[in-house]
């Protein structure tokens, strides 16, 4: 009798632990989504502010058509990828790309460079790109603490029981943006 007892109170607490590993699981997959999502809005405010940008460039810099259509066809390209953040991470690289071209281009205009909506959009960018960066932090943290739970052991039974899987981290591809900047004066 005494053992039917011990095995059930073993069996009900494996339970309560099983239930609790799911629901962390559960909270951690919920989180990671929601990370996702930030990092989404925080890309549609950029994609929604580009073209008033190309265009605001365009009056200033008309023959400089090659560089707006890459601004242009990389914000289309990154608007329309819908994929995992791997992924998403290699097109927004070329949207970041491209948008440094264009404000070197811009460098080469000081009558853009003064023009008060060019300067509007640039801060407004600016200001974009960093609750992206902060976005992206964020959903990395999320990503992290999602992954070490999802392998450690013991909970890493509960996940491969429910098919709960490891998320992709926001990286960058490109090695030259890993390094410090150099400035020279």
């Amino acid at each position: 009798m005494v053992l039917l007892e011990v095995v059930a109170v073993l069996a009900v607490i494996a339970i309560v632990y099983g239930i609790s590993v799911y629901n962390r699981l559960t909270k951690l997959k919920v989180q990671v989504d929601a990370a996702w999502s930030d990092i989404d809005v925080q890309l549609k405010r950029r994609y929604n502010l580009i073209p008033n940008l190309v265009e605001t460039v365009k009056g200033y810099a008309a023959h400089e058509a090659k560089t707006l259509e890459a601004v242009v066809d990389a914000r289309n390209r990154a608007l329309a990828n819908n994929c995992p953040a791997a992924e998403q991470a290699k097109t927004e690289n070329v949207l970041s790309g491209a948008l440094k071209s264009l404000f070197a281009l811009a460098e080469q205009y000081p009558n853009l460079k003064a023009n008060e909506t060019f300067m509007s959009l640039q801060k407004d960018l600016s200001e974009i790109e960093a609750h992206i960066q902060a976005a992206r932090r964020f959903y990395n943290g999320s990503v992290r603490d999602n992954n070490t739970y999802v392998m450690q052991f013991p909970s890493n039974i509960i996940a491969n029981m429910f098919n709960f899987k490891t998320a992709t981290f926001f990286e960058l591809d490109d090695a030259a943006e890993r390094e410090n900047v150099k400035v020279s004066f």
